[in-house]
């Protein structure tokens, strides 16, 4: 009872000194740029009391007048506000930027995301494309704007073309440099995916001047990822994935070539079903981390068996990386040593087998046994071929009796120190090596009517073996010193040296007319040893002297109030690859940056950053000795003939580029806008020259120049971030124009090959014009006899469609195009896009991402020579599209073959679920798994079956030929018909910590 009375009095006194303590209830709302904000912790300043925010942003808390409440919520700017008269306070908080404040790694150092003055893009593992990615270049695919990565097709072995805003030079340094954990010149075939912890892009001249003549294409420098220190952790990622053609070209079935008056040899044939197939590709990654006080390190094994859809293509690889970090001399010194290495086996297989597959008659057996026509069988392996027809092999026979492989290994290593003098100054010293060795063998069978010369007295069988070594030695040392004269006003100034050597010793050799086929390609080996006199054989070897690069460089960063940015650089390089009289250059940057939100306080605004650069770079020739007179062994071997002549003022290819940058920052809202011009000029090409003056008539010479123009724009927006929900989504945009100013060669190439169009040339080379300009014959939707006829494009009453090699179009430049070809398209796109959309949920996450191209064409090189019903093509499959015209008969370019390209494709979609794992557990640490597709539609006008742009063209190869010529830049747009065909993958992943 007493109790009970007690507790009566004292409850009234308590809430009584309640009230004179928190006199009030305070109430509000605390939002985001998006709504009610959940769990954001509400406390009075300097006491304990406190409460949170329920799921729709409101709360509720006793406060007496002038207590202070603080509001914090991770993620977002902490915010205070003193309590008044009113009883309701509502406040919305902005997010914090602490991405300003990343560290970005750049040339030669590393500095923060806002103190840069050039246009540079990192990109996390977290923002890596997911799935199947077999090269390092896939995971930055249509991550960064301006950067085009397209590997037509999806040749497991083929490496991706990577171009950085469109063409920087006709030679072959036309792909980015490559910088792996500060080893310039290295190999993404090196590094395995899911060794990668970030890659950082230097788009333009003021970024990539510190790395002079290497740096014209734009840099990708590469952080690897390392060991930590504590307890030793073991991870594992695994995946297995299947994959599955997405489309081919449109070919008809054997009821339907017979029914179109082809020729019926009496089978009904899929050929492309018998050399296809769904293919699977495993992964397995190992990686071990840890290390005690000061040393830490990293060491993986990575496993990589990878099938291509055309049956016998893929690669098997074997890749280790180890690194190591330490400190010494009382912390003052610090070691890096890093090194790596890869075997591949690669089964190349044979596009061709894909070409013959579509074009092959549908109505031929496999085999000559199931054939009444008696020429066929044995002395052909047993399978059947449709002889004396020009181009044209049996797709299966390719595959089954034919060897096309590859062994390649790669090792690298470097160690790198950086001594702390004083707490400004700092010496750095990296010494790298990386080797490689290349072996690649292909052997046709005596029988083989394919590049075999079974048909051929004179030749029976071939066997080609091809061997590489390579090596290249790298020692760089520079010094950092950082001084703060003022306050507001930071220094910090770099200056090195740099020495780089190369060389390579190479060796091919071809040999036939084999007693059998025992010993594979090896043959090219032990049969050459007696047939120097006889039968067929060719030798041919190469070795380089050193070529070396040496280089000094210096760079300045001045911070002024921590809103104006100001860089210079300059690199003074030679190299011994150019001419006597200008082996040295020069490539000086400028860059100034200021961060105008400093001075305006926008609200909501966290960055408003305006920056400008301009930046030289340079080109090395694509060989060694150009610059020096070139002989070759006459047929006697008893003397030599001049190809072509010495150059000694011989010098780089230079470009010079200026790009204005816009960057701008609110809360979840995130925008970059870079406009840039350049100048690529003195090509280095060989051409005729007097034979007067120089005997050969050959020269390499500088000469032509290019410029391009273009935009990029990327933006990224947190659409939804709460606790347990977030969604973000992201899009860059790009575009460019490059008009070729000057030029020595001029004129129509890109030549479509046999049979029937080896005179036809389609993409137009000219000065003052756009590159990639697809020209040719306007079709007027009419046939007459067989034949497509053509508008009469400049009406003078006659049709001249000229498409020889080098016909100059407009002979006499004044802009009026001679006869009547016209342009049809062009190979470049107009935009390029990227769309990414990331979700989490508690423990789900989802990424999609989008990519496209819009504004290019391609020529469809399999529509050109096989849609029209040719007589004397009966045998040849026709294909069979919604343009195709019955009534044509007469293969000849024009119009109807050129298509729009464009596409928007779903290039990645991934599921994955995070496992909740007790702190108990005694085994694992994180489960994750995923399911992903890539490649899984496409939205398309194009009848062939890949719509990406073709940025390169290789030329034709007909009849069995090799493949020899390199890479044209100035030629995009031409789909050709040994193209792999591309596929849509699923992978099952699982990553797992222990």
């Amino acid at each position: 009872m007493k109790n009970k009375l007690l507790k009566k009095l004292i409850l009234p006194f308590l809430f009584l000194v309640g009230g004179i303590m928190y006199g009030q209830t305070i109430t509000g709302v605390v939002s985001d740029a998006t709504g009610g904000l959940p769990g954001v912790s509400v406390n009075i300043k300097g006491t304990t009391t406190g409460t949170q925010t329920d799921f729709d942003g409101k709360y509720s808390i006793k406060a007496n007048q002038g207590d202070v409440l603080v509001f914090r919520s991770l993620g977002y700017k902490t915010e205070e506000r003193t309590v008044g008269t009113s009883s309701t306070i509502n406040l919305t908080l902005s997010e914090e930027s602490n991405q300003l404040d990343e560290i970005i790694v750049v040339g030669y150092g590393s500095t923060t995301k806002k103190e840069i003055t050039s246009s540079v893009t990192k990109v996390d593992e977290e923002a890596f494309n997911k799935g199947t990615v077999n090269s390092a270049s896939e995971l930055l695919q249509g991550k960064v704007s301006g950067l085009s990565i397209y590997n037509k097709g999806g040749d497991p072995n083929t490496d991706a073309v990577i171009r950085l805003r469109g063409i920087s030079t006709v030679g072959s340094n036309s792909q980015p440099l490559i910088v792996i954990d500060g080893v310039i010149g290295a190999s993404l075939n090196n590094i395995d995916p899911s060794d990668i912890a970030s890659m950082t892009v230097l788009k333009d001249g003021s970024a990539a001047a510190i790395y002079g003549s290497r740096g014209s294409s734009g840099v990708i420098i590469v952080t690897t990822k390392r060991g930590r220190a504590g307890e030793t952790q073991v991870s594992y990622n695994g995946s297995v994935a299947m994959s599955s053609i997405q489309n081919q070209v449109q070919n008809m079935t054997g009821d339907e070539f017979v029914a179109a008056g082809g020729t019926d040899l009496g089978s009904r044939t899929d050929w492309l079903d018998l050399v296809t197939r769904n293919a699977v590709t495993t992964v397995n990654n190992v990686a071990i981390t840890g290390g005690y006080d000061d040393t830490s390190f990293r060491v993986s094994a990575n496993f990589r068996n990878a099938e291509g859809i055309l049956k016998n293509s893929g690669f098997d690889q074997f890749n280790t990386r180890f690194q190591a970090s330490t400190k010494l001399l009382n912390d003052k010194l610090k070691v890096d040593f890093n090194a790596s290495y890869t075997q591949r086996e690669s089964d190349f297989g044979f596009n061709e087998a894909l070409r013959y597959a579509v074009l092959y008659n549908p109505t031929a057996p496999v085999l000559g046994a199931d054939s009444p026509y008696p020429y066929n069988g044995d002395p052909y392996g047993g399978y059947f071929e449709t002889l004396g027809l020009f181009d044209s092999f049996n797709p299966v026979s390719i595959q089954d009796q034919n060897q096309n492989y590859g062994e390649r290994s790669e090792f690298t290593y470097s160690a790198n120190f950086k001594y702390t003098v004083t707490d400004n100054i700092s010496l750095n010293a990296l010494y790298s090596q990386q080797s490689t060795n290349l072996t690649n063998g292909e052997y046709y069978k005596t029988t083989s009517l394919f590049r075999g010369g079974a048909d051929n007295p004179f030749r029976k069988g071939l066997a080609r073996l091809y061997t590489e070594d390579r090596d290249f030695k790298l020692f760089e040392v520079y010094g950092d010193y950082n001084f703060k004269p003022t306050d507001k006003l930071d220094f910090k100034l770099t200056a090195g040296y740099s020495w780089q050597q190369e060389n390579f010793f190479n060796y091919f050799l071809a040999a036939g007319d084999f007693p059998n086929d025992d010993l594979a390609y090896i043959n090219a080996l032990e049969w050459s040893q007696d047939q120097l006199n006889g039968g067929f054989i060719e030798v041919n070897s190469n070795k380089s002297p050193d070529q070396k690069i040496i280089a000094f460089f210096t760079r300045l960063n001045v911070t002024f109030d921590d809103a104006i940015y100001f860089n210079a650089s300059i690199r003074r390089e030679g190299s011994s690859k150019l001419g006597e009289n200008n082996k040295w250059g020069l490539f000086p940057a400028l860059g100034i940056g200021a961060d105008l939100n400093k001075y305006l306080q926008l609200d909501n605004v966290d960055l408003f950053k305006v920056r400008l650069g301009y930046g030289v770079t340079g080109s090395l020739p694509s060989d060694y000795g150009l610059a020096y007179s070139k002989f070759e062994p006459t047929s006697n071997l008893l003397s030599n003939q001049r190809l072509t002549d010495a150059n000694p003022d011989l010098k780089w290819e230079e470009k010079a580029e200026t790009n204005l940058g816009f960057e701008f920052t609110s809360g979840r809202l995130n925008a970059t806008l870079d406009l840039y011009t350049r100048k690529v000029s003195d090509f280095i090409l060989e051409r005729a020259v007097d034979i007067a003056v120089y005997p050969s008539g050959r020269r390499v010479e500088n000469g032509g120049d290019l410029s391009t123009n273009g935009f990029e724009l990327a933006v990224n927006y947190d659409i939804i971030k709460k606790n347990d929900l977030t969604y973000n989504s992201g899009i860059i945009l790009s575009s460019y124009k490059t008009t070729l100013d000057s030029y020595n060669l001029p004129g129509l190439r890109g030549n479509l090959g046999a049979p029937g169009q080896n005179d036809t040339n389609v993409i137009l080379v000219a000065e003052g014009q756009e590159i990639g300009q697809i020209y040719g014959a306007l079709w007027d939707g009419t046939v007459t006899n067989g034949s497509q006829n053509f508008v009469d494009v400049n009406g003078d009453g006659s049709i001249d469609v000229n498409q020889e090699f080098g016909n100059a179009v407009d002979s006499d430049g004044d802009g009026v195009i001679d006869g009547d070809l016209t342009k049809l398209g062009k190979g470049i796109p107009d935009f390029e896009l990227g769309w990414t959309h990331t979700v989490r949920y508690k423990n789900w996450d989802l990424n999609a991402f989008f990519r496209g191209a819009f504004g290019h064409s391609l020529v469809n090189n399999f529509r050109v020579f096989y849609e029209p019903r040719v007589g004397s093509q009966g045998s040849y499959n026709y294909i069979n599209t919604e343009y195709a015209d019955p009534n044509i008969t007469n293969a000849k370019f024009s119009s109807l073959y050129v298509e729009k390209a464009d596409f928007l494709k779903l290039d990645n979609i991934s599921l994955g679920y995070s496992f909740d794992i007790s702190e108990d557990s005694k085994y694992f640490k994180d489960i994750r798994v995923s399911l992903t597709g890539q490649n899984l539609f496409t939205i398309t006008n194009y009848s062939g079956a890949d719509p990406e742009p073709a940025f390169t063209d290789r030329g034709s190869v007909d009849n069995g030929g090799f493949l020899t010529a390199g890479a044209d830049p100035l030629t995009p747009g031409i789909d050709r018909r040994y193209n792999y065909f591309a596929s849509r993958t699923v992978t099952l992943g699982i990553n797992i910590n222990f």
